[in-house]
């Protein structure tokens, strides 16, 4: 678009508002509504007591076909990891980010080849931690960055999530609270990636083509 056909486009929009290019009253309210963050509409479904909060989220994720497991603690991820693969008759490569959170996970024990850095599409098997998770529909929230590359979330086709169980909540908005708090606010990640079950498609006669533009496998290491 050039500059002079956005202009006459803004120009448009103003008018048909009352609004004026300098007209500081709407700059200001524009200005104060993002600093405050003001919350939308929390639905109840979510507003649960932790354990019954999880077992929502459990159940929600399951039903988008994701599989969900609960594990003790983060020394449990290798062996669930590879006991997966393993299963499936899978390589036991695994291509992940430098999380802190998975930083001190010892992978020695099991016969997984470990690999770290974004994917250029040829990895199979990908381990990514969760920032959070919404319980009322099963949802992953996933954030970008050298910890987490966004590639790993979509390029291979068995995707591993880490999450740990008090990240769960019931409502985006409290999501997006924690990653305000964690990060700063104007210092959020370049993306978020909300995530529920592996990747689907009815686009081609409504038939259900799992794997379609991202993971055809989504499993879910809940810690704790």
């Amino acid at each position: 678009m050039s500059g002079s056909t956005r202009d006459a486009v803004m120009g448009r929009i103003r008018r048909a508002v009352g609004a004026t290019p300098d007209d500081s009253e709407r700059r200001e309210a524009v200005a104060a509504r993002l600093a405050g963050s003001p919350k939308g509409v929390i639905p109840k479904r979510g507003q649960l007591a932790p354990a019954e909060r999880l077992a929502l989220f459990v159940d929600m994720a399951r039903k988008a076909d994701a599989t969900v497991v609960e594990i003790p603690d983060y020394a449990a991820i290798p062996d669930e990891i590879a006991t997966y693969l393993r299963e499936r008759n899978l390589p036991a490569e695994i291509k992940m980010g430098d999380d802190p959170r998975l930083a001190g996970i010892d992978f020695s024990e099991t016969a997984l080849s470990v690999a770290k850095g974004p994917s250029d599409g040829d990895d199979l098997s990908s381990l990514s931690h969760a920032e959070g998770a919404i319980a009322e529909s099963g949802t992953l929230m996933l954030t970008s960055g050298p910890d987490n590359p966004t590639s790993l979330n979509f390029l291979p086709e068995y995707h591993f999530v880490v999450l740990k169980a008090e990240d769960v909540a019931g409502d985006m908005e409290s999501l997006f609270a924690g990653l305000r708090e964690r990060f700063g606010k104007g210092v959020m990640p370049r993306s978020v990636n909300f995530v529920t079950g592996p990747s689907r498609s009815a686009d081609i006669e409504q038939t259900l083509l799992l794997g379609a533009h991202g993971p055809r496998r989504l499993h879910i290491l809940v810690v704790g």
